[in-house]
C-alpha cells in the first residue's frame, strides 16, 4: 500500500524516468476495475477534523490547498532537494500532485472517523527505530537525511495507519482473488514491448487539450495512410504471409518516423520504443492496458494519461508463467489496494476544492 510514509522512507525516488509514461509515485489516476467495498457516504464532503499536515510558518508560501488545508511550500522544497536541480520544474508537478492526492484521502478517511490510537504510532515508530539501529544507523541522523522532524514523522505514520486499516478492511480475499482471476497478466509475469508517440498538451485549457488530440489524431491518419500506400504497391497476387510481413515494415519505420519527429517523450531518439515493461507496476494504468490488449504490430487507438495523448504499437509479447493465487496473493492485494487509492482519488477529485499555486521565485 502506497502511503505518505513510504514516499519519505524510499528517499523520494522522483527522479523523471526516461520516458513521462512511466509509473511514478504518484501512479496517474484511471478509473480502476475495483470499487472500493464499503459503506461510504454518496456525497464526498470535506471532514470536520483537521488533516495532519503542517501548517505554513509565517513567511511560508502555500503550493496548494484541498478544502481549504494548505500544502506548505516548505514541503515540497523539502522533496524536491531529493531530485537533481535540472528536474525540479518536472518533478513539482508529480510531487504537488501526490500531495494533494495524499490530504484527499486522509480529509476522507477522517469523515470516516477511522482512529488510530498513539500507542499504535508509538509501536510503529519503535519499529522504525529498531530496524534503522539493526542497520547500524543513527536515528536523528536517518531523520536528517529525509528532511522530517519526529512530530512529521508520527504524521506520516498516522495518516498511513490510517490508510492501511481502511485499505485492509475493504480487501478481503473474495474481491482480492476476484481480481487475481480476472487480471492474471498482472500477477503472472507477462511483459510487453512496444513504441508510443506521446503528444502532450501546452496547458490544461480545453483548447490546449483539443489542439493535442487533433494532432495525435493527424498523427494517426498519416501512418495508416502511409501503410495503406506501401501495400498498394505490392504486385496483384501477392501471398497473405509477404502482404503481412510488407505491413508490420511499412507500419513500424512509419510509426519510428512519425515518434522521432513529433513525440514529446524522451523516447523518440529510439523511435518511441520504451522496452520491455509488466502489466503493473511500471507504466500508468491506462497506458498499460490498453498496451497489453494489442497484438504484435498493432497500433493502439488514441490512448488519454494524465502525460497527454499517445498512440501505441505493439512489438512483442513474452508470455508469463502459470501462476497461483496462494503464491502471489499478497502481490494481489497490494495491486487491489492501489487501485482502491486511485478509485477514491477519483471520485473525491471533483468534488474537492483544490488551488495549485505558482511556484515561488
Amino acid at each position: 500500500m502506497r502511503g505518505i510514509l513510504r514516499l519519505w522512507l524510499a528517499a523520494l525516488p522522483l527522479a523523471i524516468p526516461a520516458c513521462p509514461v512511466m509509473a511514478q509515485p504518484p501512479a496517474a489516476p484511471t478509473a480502476p476495475a475495483v470499487a472500493p467495498q464499503t459503506t461510504q457516504p454518496t456525497t464526498v464532503a470535506a471532514p470536520q477534523a483537521p488533516v495532519k499536515l503542517p501548517a505554513p510558518e509565517p513567511g511560508n508560501a502555500v503550493a496548494a490547498s484541498v478544502n481549504g488545508q494548505p500544502i506548505p511550500e516548505s514541503m515540497v522544497q523539502k522533496m524536491l532537494r531529493r531530485v537533481p536541480a535540472e528536474k525540479h520544474k518536472e518533478a513539482r508537478p508529480e510531487l504537488v500532485n501526490y500531495l494533494v492526492e495524499n490530504v484527499l484521502i486522509d480529509q476522507y478517511l477522517l469523515q470516516l472517523q477511522i482512529k488510530v490510537d498513539a500507542k499504535e504510532v508509538d509501536q510503529k515508530l519503535n519499529e522504525m527505530k529498531a530496524e534503522i539501529k539493526k542497520q547500524n544507523l543513527e536515528y536523528e541522523k536517518v531523520l536528517k537525511d529525509m528532511m522530517v522532524t519526529e512530530a512529521e514523522l508520527r504524521d506520516h505514520l498516522t495518516s498511513d495507519l490510517r490508510w492501511n486499516k481502511y485499505a485492509t478492511a475493504q480487501a478481503n480475499e473474495k474481491v482480492v482473488r476476484d481480481l487475481f482471476e480476472s487480471n492474471k497478466e498482472l500477477f503472472n509475469g507477462t511483459m510487453m514491448r512496444v513504441r508510443h508517440i506521446l503528444i502532450t498538451p501546452v496547458s490544461t485549457d480545453p483548447k490546449a487539450q483539443e489542439a493535442a488530440l487533433a494532432q495525435v489524431t493527424a498523427i494517426k491518419k498519416d501512418i495508416e495512410q502511409k501503410v495503406a500506400g506501401e501495400l498498394a504497391k505490392l504486385p496483384p497476387g501477392t501471398d497473405n504471409l509477404a502482404r503481412e510481413k510488407a505491413r508490420t515494415k511499412a507500419l513500424d519505420e512509419a510509426f519510428q518516423a512519425a515518434a522521432r519527429d513529433k513525440s514529446s517523450c524522451p523516447s523518440k531518439s529510439q523511435g518511441g520504443d520504451v522496452g520491455w515493461f509488466h502489466r503493473a507496476g511500471v507504466m500508468v494504468e491506462p497506458f498499460a492496458k490498453a498496451a497489453f490488449a494489442l497484438q504484435p504490430y498493432q497500433m493502439s487507438e488514441i490512448v488519454k494519461t494524465p502525460f497527454g495523448y499517445h498512440l501505441i504499437m505493439a512489438l512483442d509479447r513474452r508470455a508469463g508463467r502459470e501462476v497461483k493465487f496462494d503464491d502471489v496473493k499478497d502481490e494481489a492485494k497490494e495491486v487491489y489496494c492501489d487501485r482502491l487509492r486511485e478509485a477514491l482519488v477519483v471520485q473525491l477529485k471533483p468534488k474537492a476544492k483544490i488551488v495549485i499555486n505558482a511556484p515561488t521565485k
